[in-house]
């Protein structure tokens, strides 16, 4: 079996390991110099820092994955981060997030007195949607529309909540609006607001305190490093430079892909792309419209000598997340009053800027590339920069050493849908059944995975879609054997 695999972010690389492991011959193309999509580093002159995500959530999740494609976890070294990161709020006071569930009790009782006996109901609540859920949805594929509405899933989605927003399931444990914020904002990770953004993903704040936050030494992005050399040492052949200009369509079945006026011809057909771009090579009319999630705003900063402070993550609140989500989301324009979090990885790795200097990003949530002017962007960012030194830095002038931001139009320009940078929004009409399935078009050997493929965007839930797919494969394949056998 021959595979062909367009496109080399996270989704593509495992799941080019696990059909390597099979026995299947596997090429990747991808059309930069690099592999790894959203998960890369940006830096210059001795500073490195995560370009995309930073945040480690469901660490066994990655482990376990990584294990089952003989991936050597002694690579893999994950610190634990507790306390989790403090939100500043706009009064001058600080809620820190803690893993350790006394510590997380004590915190809510000193700043919002009554509210920690709430805070032990929604552990146990979500402790059971998070089983229930997990494998009704994310270990599940749903090509077969009706093998979701299940009366059994029907029950699940019922104890889930899912009908809920994240913002209204919150506001049924806490009554402090800031406790409320601090329990459902998590639908930022993956580009939807607490408002809008269904219940079922209220888990991920859930999981931040059930399973911890976590930082790979090296860097996030140093997952790819590890997972490159994977796929080079088991002879999976990768192809940088290598834009798939259109895949050839034969009645039921693709046959080949066309590069740089090149024929290649497979068996299979894999997309890793964001799918409203992918698609457009298998279909040149969309399947139907998509709405993108936020976009990020990201200003990456090297430093002498480090911040003032001790917290790895942090966020710094404006007024109302509300109003801000629903200026970017709803409005399209840019949010008078942000919240932003800031990271700065120097405090535990010191092996991203050279001695005595650091490394750090803020992440602003604004609208896609579709909506703003560049040059808005950047204004902004500057009024973050100057906000960033009322609220924690007087001397940040002083000590930025390099300086780059990055705005939605680079991030429309390397291939996420109209500069979003978490793939399509987790709206209700967009998650679980109705977003795309793995086999999303009526060709016989057509797939796709990634962050907007069921089962949604992050690196854990696009490593289990990449697992996901590769067991569909399986039924299918053993499928075709039972029937050729019948015959």
């Amino acid at each position: 079996m021959k595979t062909a695999i367009i496109g080399g972010g996270v989704g593509g690389m495992i799941t080019a390991l696990y059909l390597n492991q099979k026995g299947e011959n596997v090429t990747i193309f991808e059309r930069e110099q690099r592999l790894g999509g959203r998960l890369a580093f940006v830096g210059q002159d001795g500073f490195k820092i995560d370009e995309g995500p930073t945040i480690i959530l469901l660490p066994e999740m990655i482990r376990d994955i990584l294990q089952e494609v003989n991936v050597d976890l002694d690579k893999i070294d994950m610190v634990q981060i507790d306390p989790m990161y403090p939100l500043h709020y706009r009064d001058g006071t600080s809620f820190i997030k803690w893993s350790d569930p006394d510590k997380q009790k004590q915190e809510i009782e000193t700043h919002f007195p009554g509210e920690s006996e709430h805070f032990s109901n929604y552990m146990n609540d979500m402790a059971s949607r998070f089983e229930k859920g997990k494998v009704a949805f994310l270990d599940e594929t749903f090509v077969q529309k009706r093998s979701f509405w299940t009366q059994k899933n029907i029950k699940t989605l019922v104890k889930l909540k899912a009908y809920q927003t994240a913002k209204k399931q919150t506001q049924k444990y806490f009554g402090e609006k800031k406790l409320q914020e601090a329990f459902s904002l998590q639908t930022l990770y993956i580009g939807g607001a607490p408002e809008q953004t269904p219940a079922i993903y209220s888990l991920v704040s859930f999981s931040e305190h059930e399973h911890g936050i976590w930082y790979l030494k090296g860097g996030y992005a140093h997952l790819v490093d590890i997972l490159t050399e994977e796929l080079k040492n088991r002879g999976i052949v990768i192809n940088y430079g290598a834009n798939v200009d259109d895949i050839n369509l034969e009645s039921s079945r693709a046959t080949s892909l066309i590069v740089k006026g090149k024929k290649y011809s497979f068996d299979r057909f894999i997309l890793n792309g964001d799918f409203p771009i992918a698609e457009k090579l298998i279909t040149k009319k969309p399947s139907r419209k998509y709405t993108p999630s936020s976009g990020c705003l990201l200003i990456y900063l090297g430093l002498e000598g480090k911040l003032n402070t001790n917290h790895v993550h942090q966020f710094f609140m404006g007024e109302s997340l509300d109003q801000q989500m629903e200026e970017i989301l709803v409005d399209k324009k840019l949010p008078k009053d942000p919240s932003f979090y800031l990271f700065h990885p120097s405090l535990i790795d010191n092996t991203l800027a050279p001695a005595g200097k650091s490394v750090a990003y803020m992440l602003i949530p604004v609208p896609t590339a579709k909506e703003i002017i560049r040059s808005e962007y950047i204004a902004l960012a500057e009024q973050m920069l100057n906000e960033l030194k009322q609220r924690l830095e007087p001397d940040l002038d002083a000590k930025i050493i390099w300086k780059q931001i990055r705005t939605p139009y680079e991030s429309r320009r390397e291939g996420l849908f109209e500069g979003g940078s978490f793939g399509i929004a987790p709206t209700l009409f967009q998650s679980g059944v109705f977003r795309p399935q793995v086999k999303p078009f009526n060709y016989e050997n057509v797939y796709a995975v990634g962050a907007s493929i069921h089962p949604g965007g992050g690196i854990p839930i696009v490593m289990q879609g990449a697992k996901n797919l590769s067991q569909f494969l399986d039924e299918e394949d053993q499928s075709h054997y039972k029937q050729s056998e019948t015959i």
